[in-house]
C-alpha cells in the first residue's frame, strides 16, 4: 500500500488485506476500467441495511415513514460527501485527466460514491462485522444528532431555527420562474440568506413544495459548509 493509502487507512480505522481493494474503490470511472463502480454498488446495499438496523434499534417508536425520512438524511449523496471530506478521501482519488481538471475531487456525487465503494471494499476485505463497524465509527456524530421531533419539521421550519440559533435573519424567498400550463405547473423558488450572502433554488409544483425544496437545498448547504470548518 502506498503512503497516501496508508493515511487514508489510518483515517478510515481499518487496515486492508488487500490494499488493491482500496485502491480500486477509490479510483473513479474516468482512470479506467478497473474502477469503482461495483464496490460502490455494495457499498450502498450494506450501508443502507446497516442504518436502518440502527435507526431501528435507537427509535422503537418511530414508524416506517419516520424511519425511512431518517435513514434518507444519512444516506443521501451530501452526508456521505461530508463524511468523505471528513477523510480527505478527495486527496487519495484517482480521476481521469478531464475529471481531474474540473476539479472532481471536490464533487459531492464522486466523494459520495468513493465513500460507499470503500465500504463495500471493507465489506469484501473483512466481512460484515468489519464494515458494520466501520459504519458505526463514521457515522455515530450525525446518528448522536437525530431526532425523530425534529425529523418531522419541514425544511423551511428546521432552516429558520437553525438560523436563529445562530442569532441571523430569517430567510427571505422569492419565486423567480414559473412555467407550464395551469394543470402542470413548476415554480422555481429562490431562497436567500441575506447575512451569509447564499441562495438556493427549489421546485416544485407549487409555491410552497419549491420553498421548502429550496430551504431543504439551503440546509444542507449551510450543514455541509459548517461541517467542514
Amino acid at each position: 500500500m502506498s503512503r497516501s493509502l496508508d493515511g487514508l487507512s489510518r483515517s478510515l480505522g481499518y487496515r486492508f488485506q488487500d490494499p488493491a481493494l482500496l485502491q480500486t474503490a477509490v479510483t473513479h470511472r474516468s482512470a479506467g476500467s478497473d474502477n469503482n463502480e461495483r464496490l460502490e454498488f455494495l457499498g450502498d446495499a450494506v450501508l443502507g441495511y446497516v442504518i436502518a438496523e440502527w435507526l431501528y434499534t435507537l427509535f422503537p417508536e418511530a414508524s416506517e415513514g419516520q424511519l425511512s425520512r431518517l435513514r434518507a438524511s444519512l444516506v443521501k449523496k451530501e452526508t456521505l460527501a461530508g463524511i468523505a471530506r471528513e477523510l480527505e478521501i478527495g486527496d487519495y482519488l484517482s480521476l481521469g485527466s478531464g475529471e481531474l481538471k474540473s476539479g472532481g475531487f471536490r464533487r459531492d456525487s464522486i466523494l459520495a460514491d468513493a465513500l460507499e465503494a470503500i465500504l463495500g471494499g471493507i465489506v469484501l476485505d473483512g466481512g460484515f462485522e468489519a464494515c458494520h463497524s466501520s459504519i458505526q465509527r463514521l457515522f455515530t456524530g450525525r446518528v448522536s444528532q437525530l431526532s425523530v421531533s425534529d425529523e418531522l419539521k419541514d425544511p423551511k421550519t428546521r432552516l429558520q431555527e437553525y438560523l436563529q440559533s445562530r442569532k441571523l435573519k430569517v430567510p427571505e424567498y422569492e419565486v423567480v420562474d414559473m412555467t407550464g400550463r395551469v394543470h402542470a405547473r413548476q415554480f422555481v423558488v429562490e431562497c436567500g440568506v441575506a447575512e451569509l450572502q447564499q441562495q438556493c433554488t427549489g421546485k416544485g409544483s407549487s409555491r410552497r413544495r419549491a420553498e421548502q425544496a429550496a430551504a431543504e437545498c439551503m440546509l444542507a448547504q449551510l450543514e455541509a459548509g459548517s461541517g467542514s470548518e
